[in-house]
């Protein structure tokens, strides 16, 4: 099969060498791609917004088969333009992306389908916004409703700063995603993704992950995309798991299904685990970067057919096997992210990395020029190393971690701290 793979990050890079150990695959081609990715894939440079011109290029070149990675042409309808044009794709179409491409869809859907989550309110008004903070009280988390490349959220510890956010969103700084605001409780536990595909019918459990959000060590500092993330995580076990699928993603596929828009693909439940169970933080209708930077590694079935088997519609009877080690990756980003950053320096260092055993280099924000791999992006790589125990892999990636030189760039010390720390007692 040919296959077209949309995206450019970390995660693109982990699905795309998960892609190639599939028998099924003939040529794997990325659009745009990064200078890691380049290695094991064809680069076209394809701008995913244009819908008509990735459906010319599919056509031209014989693709079987795209594989969408990030959320953007998701929400943006991209798969229904594909399925149009008789082209096979893997991810939702545009009406059941609005899990991930309005808070205020996700949250409805949460009250009619009875899934635990947290109390909110939804605003498009600045002053009834404020009105229900000065009502609420702190800690509160205030959200655009849209997209904002992860940037959208904030987990207001003060009145002041929750009123902030409201200002912000409502002032345009995230565009159009802030024209409505969802303000929720404060969940308290701890955060776990996980991760299920469905063909919209039947729901296969993948794996759990846990993110790290904070840019600095010991969760401080700004939201980020995410500075590193470990599987599976001690915080969901079986029991846990089969609360998640129950109570949480079962009863959201059932409820697109219902509503005649089935969901099709990965579904992300970005969870708090509570003392009383999970709930729902949020949905994002993709993989999740950098949690696929650490479940890939560890999947021992075929991605392609998976994902095949979700797009036409026979997910029953496929089973998802996973290696039982740890895998943990760290995210080296370039100074200063996650605001203002510089791009264009070099690194070195990355075959040393990569070879060291039970290793992988993903590449997020890169670039070739001169012959050399340079920074493009603010995350810019994705080191994961496969353990027997959470501290293991965390040695081993600090270790590969440690052989990359790149003066530009910065990493937290401490990825999969909790789950060490229940190790060490």
């Amino acid at each position: 099969m040919h296959v077209l793979l949309i995206g450019s990050g970390g995660r693109e890079h982990a699905i795309a060498a998960a892609l190639r150990r599939s028998p099924k695959l003939t040529r794997l081609t990325c659009a745009p791609g990064n200078a890691g990715i380049a290695a094991i894939a064809d680069l076209v440079a394809l701008d995913p917004a244009d819908h008509a011109a990735v459906i010319a290029f599919c056509k031209a070149e014989g693709v079987d088969f795209v594989v969408i990675g990030p959320e953007a042409p998701l929400v943006a309808g991209l798969v229904d333009d594909l399925f149009a044009a008789g082209i096979k794709a893997f991810g939702p179409k545009r009406e059941p992306a609005r899990l991930e491409g309005s808070k205020a869809f996700t949250k409805e859907l949460c009250t009619e389908a009875a899934i635990p989550t947290a109390a909110y309110g939804r605003f498009a008004d600045a002053e009834a916004a404020r009105a229900y903070v000065l009502d609420r009280g702190a800690p509160i988390v205030v959200k655009a409703d849209g997209l904002a490349a992860g940037k959208g959220v904030v987990v207001a510890s003060s009145v002041e700063e929750a009123l902030e956010a409201v200002d912000a969103c409502f002032s345009g700084a995230f565009g159009d995603a802030g024209a409505e605001v969802v303000i929720e409780d404060c969940l308290v536990g701890e955060e776990a993704s996980f991760f299920a595909i469905t063909d919209g019918i039947d729901v296969l459990p993948l794996a759990a992950a846990q993110d790290h959000k904070r840019v600095g060590d010991g969760d401080k500092g700004p939201n980020t995309g995410g500075m590193g993330a470990y599987s599976p995580t001690p915080v969901v076990d079986e029991t846990m798991e089969m609360r998640i699928m129950d109570e949480i993603v079962v009863p959201t596929v059932r409820c697109l299904a219902k509503r005649g828009t089935p969901f099709v693909g990965v579904l992300f439940a970005g969870l708090m685990i509570e003392a009383d169970g999970p709930k729902l933080i949020e949905y994002n209708v993709r993989f999740g970067d950098p949690e696929t930077e650490v479940l890939l590694p560890r999947l021992q079935s075929d991605l392609l057919e998976l994902m095949l088997a979700s797009a036409e519609g026979r997910l029953s009877g496929n089973i998802a096997n996973f290696d039982d080690r740890t895998a943990l990756t760290v995210v080296m980003a370039a100074e200063g992210y996650p605001g203002s950053y510089r791009k264009g320096s070099r690194i070195d260092g990355l075959d040393e990395a990569a070879a060291l055993p039970d290793v992988s280099v993903f590449h997020a924000g890169t670039a070739a020029k001169d012959g050399a791999i340079v920074a493009n992006g603010g995350r810019v790589l994705a080191i994961t190393a496969l353990g027997d125990s959470v501290s293991e892999a965390q040695a081993k990636a600090y270790a590969a971690v440690d052989l990359v030189r790149w003066p530009d760039g910065f990493c937290r010390r401490d990825i999969g701290w909790r789950a060490v720390a229940r190790e060490n007692g």
